[in-house]
């Protein structure tokens, strides 16, 4: 089990009705030191633990669920797979058979699911988060979905008294690991103000974006961009060596220049040497591209350029690369890939 430490925050007392630290009613900006210091002049009996559920433990949700287990918080989590747990169970996490009953026995239920269908199911379906929420309760869904998705699941969500709040993430394997993802939340704002604290243990910045449905878009509309990046990126790697220049001096090159990102730098050198270990498959990067079209289209807004890299990382699927990292979109350009 989880023990408490100075470091795990705590629920006001109107959220999951048990006494405790009352949180400040604006977004937070602080150390967990510091708000541990207020919270140890409390009573004993004032300092109940906020319960924390975690649905998912994929490339991002198992970093993201060992990061508030090793702050010191209650976790309790669940993943189809019952062997992704127990490297949490072995930090100290508690296991639950079913999100339902993962969600009956914490106050914030966090799931990072793999797609839209997925994060349905997992809240919605048969033993689903849904079935365990209450009044008092909150279920944050980090997963990356579109905007239909997050309503539909908002909507039971709410019904059953719970509040929700949207937050996927911009960040893939490594910013997970280190906690520095940045959250893109929409929903109910006294659940985004509650779960601020836990949200600083995973990521580095949080962003408030209004109604539900938001965050998710601003999140597609990001890999969106993203995937167009390295799309380009690419070709230029392959065109720098068919020409006969060195790629490895145009990473350089670029990581100089007013085009730097940190995804070419990091990337480029393996890239070079056609090894993609994986941080952020390639079947979610398409499966972004796709939603973002869509969306896209939902509001006639035309984007040709995402279409066509959007087609790129269709022809690598079809080679089998979609659990590679999404850099192996390159392989679609090699000769080999287009005969």
């Amino acid at each position: 089990m989880a023990m408490c430490s100075s470091f795990c925050p705590h629920l006001p007392n109107h959220f999951g009705g048990r006494p405790a630290y009352l949180f400040p009613t604006k977004p937070l900006s602080f150390s967990f030191k510091a708000f541990s210091s207020q919270a140890s002049n409390a009573s004993s009996k004032d300092e109940l633990q906020t319960r924390v559920g975690f649905l998912g433990l994929g490339i991002m949700g198992s970093p993201m669920a060992q990061n508030l287990i090793k702050s010191g918080c209650d976790v309790t989590v669940w993943n189809r797979t019952k062997s992704k747990c127990d490297p949490l169970i072995s930090l100290g996490a508690k296991y639950k058979p079913s999100p339902q009953e993962v969600a009956a026995s914490c106050d914030v239920t966090f799931a990072m699911l793999a797609d839209p269908e997925s994060a349905v199911d997992v809240a919605l379906g048969k033993h689903g988060a849904a079935n365990g929420m209450s009044s008092g309760k909150g279920y944050v869904d980090v997963s990356t979905v579109d905007g239909a998705t997050s309503k539909l699941i908002s909507g039971h969500i709410k019904s059953t008294g719970a509040s929700f709040l949207e937050a996927p993430v911009s960040g893939s394997k490594k910013p997970a690991e280190d906690g520095q993802l940045i959250f893109l939340t929409a929903g109910d704002k006294s659940l985004y103000e509650i779960a601020a604290p836990l949200l600083d243990v995973m990521g580095k910045s949080r962003f408030y974006l209004g109604d539900v449905g938001n965050g998710a878009a601003m999140k597609l509309v990001v890999n969106m961009i993203m995937g167009s990046m390295m799309a380009s990126f690419s070709e230029g790697l392959l065109l720098t060596e068919k020409i006969g220049l060195d790629p490895k001096v145009l990473v350089e090159v670029v990581s100089q220049g007013a085009i730097s990102a940190p995804m070419y730098s990091v990337k480029g050198p393996s890239m070079i040497q056609s090894l993609y270990p994986t941080a952020f498959p390639l079947k979610h990067q398409q499966k972004d591209l796709r939603l973002a079209l869509g969306l896209a289209e939902s509001v006639s807004q035309s984007t040709p350029i995402a279409a066509a890299a959007n087609e790129l990382y269709k022809v690598a699927k079809s080679h089998g690369l979609s659990d590679e990292d999404f850099s192996a979109v390159i392989e679609a350009l090699k000769p080999k890939l287009q005969q």
